[in-house]
């Protein structure tokens, strides 16, 4: 697979999972927590295919293929992180909603 699609299959990825993230937490604030656990698991996979595209680009650049630091690459590692970020903030916020409804 050619870098660049590699690239934008990990903005795309990542970009998906962090919206399911956030639905997930939108969901969760409407006590809809079925709903939103259903959202982390779908995002968890988005993320999922995301880690291993960029995978390949480490596994291409530890075999000696230099991968140059551009900033579409920049652009996907931003996403990806990002979207990691969101994984951790989606989980929290729905644990603080759940608590929060049963008071």
């Amino acid at each position: 697979m050619e870098i660049e699609q590699t690239i934008f299959t990990i903005i795309t990825y990542s970009g998906d999972a962090k919206n399911l993230f956030m639905k997930a937490i939108k969901l969760a604030r409407e006590n809809d927590f079925e709903l939103a656990r259903s959202c982390l698991e779908q995002a968890e996979a988005k993320l999922d295919q995301a880690h291993q595209r960029q995978a390949q680009l480490i596994q291409l650049e530890s075999a000696g293929q230099k991968i140059e630091p551009t900033v579409l690459l920049v652009h996907g590692q931003d996403h990806l992180m990002t979207a990691m970020l969101m994984k951790d903030m989606a989980e929290e916020f729905i644990k603080l909603y759940s608590r929060l409804n049963s008071v």
